[in-house]
C-alpha cells in the first residue's frame, strides 16, 4: 500500500487527490477542488498573469500542507492545456518545484501532451464501469482543451486533444451577459470547427457509451438531476437523456451570470464559463448521436485525477 498525492492543474481549476493505492486500486483519503483560473487571458496574450500565478501558488501551498499531514509517499502533479501554451511557463514550474519539495523532494509539475491527458482521463473515468457497457468514448471537457478518447476492452485505441474548452471559448467569443444570439451562433461554429479534428482522429462510431468527466459535465449532471446542491455521490454514474441534456445546456447559455450564480449546484468559479462549456457539450452530443446513435450521457466523478494517482 502506498499513499499517493495527485494534483491536476488545468486552465480553470486545480484539484487534489490523496489516496491509498493497493494493487492498482485507489481508496480516497482526501479530494478537493479550487478554482484558480490559471489560464486567465492565456488564449489572448500567451502568458500567465501575476494574479493567476499567485492564486495557483496559494492553492498548491494548501495542498502541500494536506499531503504532508497524510504522510504522502509519492506525488505526481500534471499541468495541462494553459501550461502548454504559456510563454512564461518556467515561472510556474519553478514555483511548483519549490512548493512540492516540502512533500517529496524532487517533485515538479509535468506538462503532458494532449494525448497523454486523454489516456489518463480514460483510465480514471471508466475504472468502475461494467466492461459490457463498452466500448466507451470518454470526453474530458476542461477550461482550455477537450479530450476525446475511445477505449475498447479497457484499452485506449484512439485519442485526440483539441484546443477548445469552457474558458477558452468564453474568452474568445462570449463577451456579453447574457450572450447575444450572434455570439452563441459563432461559439457553436468555433466549437464545431475545433472538435472536428477529434472526430477525424477518433472513430467514435464504434462507441456504445459516452462518459463525460470534469467540472462542466458534473455540474450539468447536478442540474439535469434537479439536485438542490452539488452531491458527488449522486452525480457519479448519473445517466442523462440527450433531450434533458440539451434543455439544461441551452438554458444555461441563455442565462445571465447572476441567474447561473443562483443555481444551487453551481460553483462560483464556473458561473462565467459554464455557458461556453454547455456549447461544447451540445456539439459533442450532436455528433455522438449522429455518428454512434448514442442517446444518453453518463457522467463520472472519476477522471484524470484518478488516472494521475494510479500512475504516481
Amino acid at each position: 500500500m502506498t499513499i499517493v498525492g495527485a494534483v491536476d492543474c488545468g486552465t480553470n481549476s486545480i484539484r487534489l487527490l490523496v489516496a491509498r493505492r493497493t494493487d492498482g486500486v485507489l481508496t480516497d483519503v482526501h479530494r478537493e477542488m479550487l478554482v484558480v483560473r490559471l489560464g486567465e487571458g492565456v488564449d489572448a496574450t500567451g502568458r500567465f498573469t501575476q494574479g493567476a500565478l499567485e492564486r495557483t501558488r496559494a492553492a498548491l501551498e494548501d495542498y502541500a500542507e494536506i499531503m504532508r499531514g497524510h504522510a504522502v509517499q509519492a506525488v505526481r502533479m500534471v499541468a495541462t492545456s494553459a501550461t502548454r501554451d504559456a510563454e512564461n511557463r518556467h515561472v510556474f514550474f519553478d514555483m511548483t518545484r519549490e512548493v512540492l519539495a516540502s512533500v517529496v523532494e524532487g517533485s515538479v509539475a509535468e506538462v503532458i501532451t494532449g494525448d497523454e491527458e486523454a489516456r489518463l482521463s480514460f483510465a480514471g473515468a471508466v475504472g468502475e464501469f461494467d466492461p459490457a457497457d463498452g466500448p466507451f468514448v470518454v470526453t474530458d471537457l476542461g477550461g482550455g482543451s477537450t479530450e476525446v478518447v475511445l477505449g475498447v476492452d479497457g484499452e485506449v485505441v484512439a485519442a485526440k486533444s483539441v484546443d477548445i474548452g469552457c474558458v477558452r471559448l468564453t474568452e474568445r467569443v462570449l463577451a456579453s451577459d447574457p450572450p447575444t444570439d450572434e455570439e452563441v451562433a459563432t461559439a457553436h461554429e468555433v466549437a464545431r470547427a475545433e472538435l472536428q479534428a477529434a472526430f477525424d482522429a477518433v472513430p467514435v462510431e464504434r462507441a456504445a457509451t459516452w462518459v463525460g468527466v470534469a467540472g462542466t459535465m458534473t455540474t450539468l449532471a447536478a442540474l439535469a438531476g434537479d439536485l438542490p446542491t452539488y452531491d458527488a455521490e449522486r452525480i457519479h454514474r448519473m445517466r442523462i437523456p440527450m433531450d434533458r441534456l440539451t434543455q439544461v445546456c441551452e438554458g444555461l447559455v441563455g442565462m445571465t451570470r447572476a441567474q447561473r450564480a443562483a443555481l444551487g449546484p453551481m460553483h462560483p468559479g464556473r458561473v462565467d464559463v459554464i455557458g461556453g462549456g454547455s456549447i461544447v457539450t451540445l456539439e459533442l452530443a450532436r455528433e455522438f448521436a449522429r455518428r454512434a446513435g448514442i442517446t444518453d450521457l453518463v457522467v463520472s466523478e472519476k477522471d484524470i485525477l484518478d488516472g494521475i494517482a494510479l500512475s504516481a
